[in-house]
């Protein structure tokens, strides 16, 4: 096991931790969930950098990476979504896209082929890591107030369904002949 998916590795781990920390109605707790909400945010940048730059990319990276992505970003969402932060709509169009392009990446390896994430499928993933990170420490200003909190974490999470959406349309796009309609 090389070092870049042992990051991606600790991302997995590091997702309960962060529910468990984002659930305890204390402020010191919600700063706890945020630093590790970064750091494991930080591990995804840089297991594919060390990935890249080492040689390490293995077919478990090109995997788990992405899965691992997926894991910490709608723990966040179901975060936000239990403190009534925002709907559920948002977290099932962003399940629905990581759904169908892991459906893909499937197909993929059915065929033998392994589909690296894209630039958009990236930008996306990044859009939503810096949105929930936004949300987070406005969550730990008590200054602001709830209602404009959850307004502006709402109009954060909407953009990242943009993005979301996007890159799962160029997935679906992209790999369309690995569905084999027939």
């Amino acid at each position: 096991m090389n070092l870049a998916n042992k990051l991606t590795i600790l991302r997995v781990i590091l997702v309960p931790i962060f529910i468990a920390f984002m659930t305890i109605d204390a402020l010191w707790a919600k700063i706890a969930g945020l630093l590790i909400f970064i750091i494991a945010s930080l591990t995804d940048m840089l297991d594919g950098q060390i990935a890249r730059k080492r040689n390490m990319i293995t077919t478990f990276g090109k995997f788990a990476d992405p899965l691992a992505d997926k894991m910490l970003t709608t723990a966040a969402f179901l975060v936000f979504m239990q403190q009534d932060i925002i709907g559920a709509w948002p977290v099932f169009i962003i399940l629905v896209r990581e759904f169908a392009v892991s459906g893909i990446r499937l197909a993929a390896a059915a065929e033998g082929e392994v589909i690296a994430a894209s630039f958009w499928g990236k930008f996306k993933t990044v859009t939503q890591m810096l949105s929930i990170v936004v949300g987070i420490i406005l969550m730990c200003i008590p200054q602001i107030p709830l209602n404009i909190t959850a307004l502006i974490i709402q109009i954060l999470v909407w953009i990242c369904v943009v993005f979301t959406v996007i890159s799962g349309v160029e997935y679906v796009v992209k790999n369309w002949k690995l569905m084999k309609l027939k």
